[in-house]
C-alpha cells in the first residue's frame, strides 16, 4: 500500500502530515500528487469527501518551498466557489505549512478590503479566494496575477452552478500561460470539459470514482409524504422531520438538514428550536461572522443540528456527521450527491434520509436516474398523518373563517397562509419580498 512517504513530498510537509494523523493517501491524493509534483497540469474528478483539498495543497507547499513572494503578486492562486470552502482550504494550508515558511491570504466577501490589502501588499505565496472578491481587488488595482505559478480551481462544477464560469475564464486570462493548473470537479458537465480543453495543457486525468456516484458507506432512504391538507403541509412536514430524527434515537449524534429555500432554512431551524432540538440556520444571507460561528459550533459538537441551504452542500469538511436529512428534494440531481456526501466520509458509515412530496417526484426520479439505483422507500409513522399544530395560535388561525373587507372582497384566510405565518412573520416577509 502506498504511503505519503512514497510521494516525494517535502520533509517538512511529511512531518506536518504525520502530526495531523495521516499516513496513507486517498486514491485521488495518490493519483494527483505525483503528476502535480512533476509540474504537470492535473484534472481530478472525484466525488465529495475523497480528500481533494490535500491533493493540491500538499504538492503546492512542496513546489513553493523555494522562492519568495513579491508585493501584490501572489505565487499561487486557489479559487473556491464559496466563502466556507475557501476558509476550509485556508485551514488546510495552516495545518500542512506548520513547518514551512509560506504566507497566505484569504480573499472572501464579508471581510474588510483594508485588511486584505495589507496582506497582499506584504506579498503572499498562496492566495485563496472566491472569484468575485478576487476580481474586485484586481479591478481596484490592488492585485496582479502575472506572477501566478500554480493555479487551482476547486469544485469546478459548483462554480458552473453558481454562474462563475465567465469569471473563471477571465481570471485564467489574467494569469501567465506558463502557469501550472490543477483543476478539480465532482462531475464533468460539457461546459466544464470545454474549460479544461481550453486552459489545461495535456493534463494528467485522475478519476477515482464514476461521476455523480454516492458512497457505499451511506445508507439512503426516502419517505414519500403527502399532507392531509394543502394548508397543513408545512406543519406536517416539520413534524415528520422531527419524527424521523426521533426514530434514529441515539444513532443520530448530529445532522445537517438541507432545505431548498433560505426562508425554509430559517423556518425549520426555529421550529426545531421550539421543540427543544439544538438547531441553527446557515445560508448565504447571514453575516460571514455568524456563518463562521455556526459552523465552528457544529464542528466542535456544541451544536447538534445544522439547517442549511446548498451553501453548505459542497466541499465543507465536517468530520463525523452521522446523518443528513433532505427536508426538500434538491432541484438539481447532482446536489443530492453533494448533500449526502457530508456524511459517510473517510470510510465511516452514515445515514441519508429524504422527504419527498408529490410535487418533488419528478426531481426525485432524476436523482435515482443519476445515481443509478432505487433509493429505498421508508414507511414512517408520521408520513401522511395530520400533525399537531406547532402553536395554539396556529390551530385557532386555521379554524378562523374568512372575513370580508369594506369593499366586499373576500380576504385570504389565515388558513391559506403557511402554518408558521403567525409565529414567524419575518420569514413570511422574506418570502413575499
Amino acid at each position: 500500500m502506498i504511503k505519503f512517504t512514497d510521494l516525494n513530498l517535502d520533509a517538512k510537509v511529511l512531518k506536518a502530515i504525520a502530526e495531523a494523523g495521516y499516513d496513507t493517501p486517498t486514491p485521488i491524493q495518490a493519483g494527483a500528487i505525483p503528476p502535480a509534483l512533476e509540474g504537470k497540469d492535473v484534472l481530478g474528478i472525484a466525488q465529495t469527501g475523497t480528500g481533494k483539498t490535500a491533493s493540491f495543497t500538499l504538492p503546492m507547499i512542496t513546489l513553493l518551498g523555494r522562492g519568495r513572494a513579491r508585493a501584490r503578486m501572489p505565487r499561487s492562486l486557489v479559487l473556491c466557489p464559496t466563502r466556507e470552502l475557501a476558509a476550509q482550504v485556508a485551514e488546510n494550508f495552516d495545518t500542512y505549512t506548520k513547518y514551512s515558511k509560506l504566507t497566505k491570504a484569504l480573499l472572501i466577501g464579508g471581510v474588510s478590503f483594508k485588511e486584505q490589502d495589507k496582506l497582499i501588499d506584504r506579498g503572499v505565496d498562496v492566495l485563496i479566494a472566491t472569484p468575485g472578491r478576487l476580481l474586485d481587488h484586481v479591478e481596484r488595482g490592488k492585485l496582479l496575477l502575472t506572477g501566478v505559478q500554480i493555479m487551482v480551481v476547486d469544485e469546478a462544477d459548483r462554480m458552473l452552478d453558481m454562474g462563475f464560469i465567465p469569471d473563471i475564464e477571465r481570471i485564467f486570462k489574467l494569469t501567465p500561460f506558463t502557469r501550472q493548473t490543477l483543476f478539480f470537479s465532482a462531475t464533468m458537465a460539457p461546459e466544464i470539459e470545454r474549460i479544461t480543453n481550453t486552459f489545461l495543457s495535456a493534463p494528467a486525468k485522475i478519476e477515482v470514482a464514476r461521476a455523480a456516484t454516492t458512497s457505499d458507506t451511506i445508507t439512503q432512504s426516502v419517505v414519500m409524504f403527502k399532507a392531509s391538507r394543502k394548508d397543513r403541509e408545512g406543519t406536517e412536514k416539520r413534524a415528520l422531520l422531527r419524527g424521523m430524527i426521533e426514530s434514529e434515537a441515539e444513532n443520530c449524534t448530529n445532522a445537517i438538514i438541507f432545505c431548498n429555500r433560505k426562508m425554509d432554512v430559517d423556518v425549520v431551524a426555529k421550529s426545531m428550536q421550539k421543540y427543544g432540538l439544538d438547531a441553527a440556520p446557515i445560508h448565504g444571507d447571514l453575516d460571514q461572522s455568524k456563518r463562521t460561528e455556526t459552523l465552528d459550533n457544529f464542528r466542535s459538537g456544541t451544536l447538534r443540528f445544522l439547517v442549511a441551504s446548498d451553501v453548505a452542500a459542497r466541499g465543507l469538511d465536517v468530520p463525523n456527521v452521522s446523518h443528513v436529512f433532505n427536508y426538500d428534494v434538491p432541484s438539481h440531481a447532482e446536489d443530492y450527491v453533494h448533500r449526502i456526501g457530508r456524511t459517510g466520509r473517510a470510510g465511516k458509515s452514515g445515514t441519508a434520509m429524504m422527504i419527498c412530496s408529490p410535487r418533488d417526484e419528478k426531481n426525485f426520479a432524476a436523482i435515482e436516474g443519476l445515481v443509478k439505483m432505487e433509493i429505498p422507500r421508508m414507511e414512517h409513522a408520521m408520513s401522511g398523518k395530520t400533525a399537531e399544530p406547532e402553536t395554539l395560535s396556529e390551530e385557532n388561525a386555521e379554524k378562523k373563517p374568512a372575513r370580508r373587507s369594506r369593499a366586499g372582497r373576500s380576504k385570504k384566510s389565515t388558513a391559506e397562509q403557511p402554518a408558521d405565518a403567525q409565529a414567524l412573520p419575518d420569514a413570511i416577509d422574506m418570502a413575499a419580498a
